[in-house]
């Protein structure tokens, strides 16, 4: 997926900021779109795919030899999947993702594309290459999200691992012929999906043969093989080995019925997140991690930035916004008309608060509304995170411990998956010390407590 970033700042009028604020709506200052063009060579080229699928048959034959292959219900339906990203756990945008690329059903004409609802959220190339799968990008801040482990690949639907690649350099810029880091699943009708491009070391830590259930942890998206931004692509295969489109339309020339539980719209306009900032977010070229300037907590006399992240957007339609005060009154209450069709956009906000405490930024968009609390004076300090406060080392292998300037009462960890695999607590003395024996290697998300409450969730990796 080769994506070059574009922003278009808009010449429009600062808000003058005075002693006292009116309810007029504040002036928009800063918005843009990044800029998806169109792909000039594949990210996967036909000998890497057919090697994929060669190791795919060789790793089946052994595993049948070792008598822990699942063999196929071949009078078996095809499975219905779930969508292969989430946002992994103590992260808090509301959609983490937007898509990219479809399949392209265009193959008798280079240079001319047709996705399955016959529009062009697709690419070929000039060889003949057709694009065979789907692009979903990280957004907002894809390599930011890269590198905190937001965005990752899930099982699609219940299966057994038949190949695995790590290992292979995860920040390309560039198309190549490095091979991705990349899972393939085969399912229970013996249909199979293939996750491309992730994060080096970042995998699952199951191996070849092992199950893995419907929203499994499979991987982070990176940016591995022919890449040019983090990624996830997502291609399947029937249990013939004849490429599928999930998604049907009257355009798919693949199959006539759909691979989804629940099909998604072509067109699926969003917010990604409102997030608080202390400046406008800087996007840096690839592979460097943009500058985000993402904050909750301001002083009184702080100009706050106000960010909204979409994708799809679509012209004609509306954002209505308000900053709501910690007393519930409201600061600001505005609508922003939407006037362009943007596979992604943002637009900022820029003004300080009028009262100390808990505010909330509020974002409507076509019926969905998302808040986003924010703190202003001296709650930014008492209720929120821990600030100085520590786990190391991290990498962990059979223990890690804790640094911190308050009594820490309690100490959960969380899987991939959300859920609490350990827990402890005490009044008498403050934790500092945790065993890891009897977990398994992976990633986890240790939730540490303070006596007064305070809360500070932190990525630990055992291995």
């Amino acid at each position: 997926m080769k994506t070059k970033i574009t922003i278009v700042i808009q010449s429009i009028l600062l808000l003058v900021v005075t002693t006292v604020f009116s309810q007029n709506p504040p002036s928009q200052v800063h918005g843009g779109e990044v800029v998806i063009p169109r792909n000039t060579e594949p990210c996967l080229t036909d000998t890497q795919r057919n090697a994929i699928i060669a190791e795919n048959q060789a790793n089946i034959t052994q595993l049948r030899a070792q008598g822990i292959y699942q063999e196929p219900n071949e009078a078996g339906s095809h499975p219905l999947f779930i969508w292969p990203v989430a946002q992994a756990p103590g992260y808090n945008y509301n959609i983490t993702y937007s898509l990219a690329n479809y399949v392209d059903h265009n193959t008798a004409f280079p240079n001319q594309v047709s996705d399955y609802d016959c529009g062009t959220r697709t690419y070929d190339t000039a060889n003949g290459y057709n694009h065979k799968g789907f692009d979903i990008i990280s957004w907002p801040f894809w390599w930011k999200q890269m590198d905190r482990n937001q965005a990752i690949n899930v099982a699609a639907a219940d299966g057994q691992i038949i190949n695995k690649n790590d290992g292979s350099f995860d920040r390309n810029c560039s198309f190549n012929n490095d091979t991705p880091n990349f899972v393939a699943v085969q399912h229970n009708d013996g249909s199979q999906t293939w996750y491309l491009h992730m994060k080096d070391g970042e995998l699952t830590s199951k191996n070849i043969g092992d199950s893995v259930t419907a929203g499994e942890f499979l991987g982070v998206i990176g940016s591995s093989g022919s890449s040019t931004a983090p990624h996830l692509h997502f291609e399947v295969y029937d249990s013939t080995g004849a490429l599928i489109d999930p998604s049907i339309g009257a355009c798919n020339t693949l199959n006539n019925e759909t691979w989804w539980i629940d099909q998604k719209p072509y067109w699926e306009p969003a917010i990604n997140a409102a997030i608080t900032q202390t400046d406008f977010p800087n996007f840096e070229t690839c592979p460097n991690s943009e500058i985000t300037n993402e904050s909750n907590e301001f002083d009184l006399i702080d100009t706050i930035f106000y960010g909204i992240y979409l994708k799809d957007q679509r012209a004609g339609t509306q954002l209505n916004l308000k900053t709501i005060r910690p007393d519930g009154t409201v600061q600001f209450d505005w609508d922003f008309n939407l006037t362009d069709n943007l596979l992604l956009s943002h637009w900022i906000w820029s003004f300080p608060a009028d009262m100390e405490g808990a505010w909330t930024w509020q974002a409507t968009y076509l019926g969905e509304t998302v808040n986003h609390t924010y703190y202003v004076g001296v709650l930014a300090v008492e209720e929120n995170d821990l600030t100085n406060t520590f786990i190391y080392p991290n990498p962990a292998r059979d223990a890690f411990s804790i640094k911190s300037d308050q009594l820490i009462s309690k100490v959960a960890l969380r899987d991939i998956m959300g859920r609490t695999v350990f827990e402890l607590s005490s009044q008498k003395r403050s934790l500092d010390r945790i065993t890891l024996n009897d977990l398994a290697e992976g990633m986890y998300f240790v939730t540490l407590t303070s006596e007064e409450n305070q809360q500070k969730t932190i990525q630990l990796i055992k291995n």
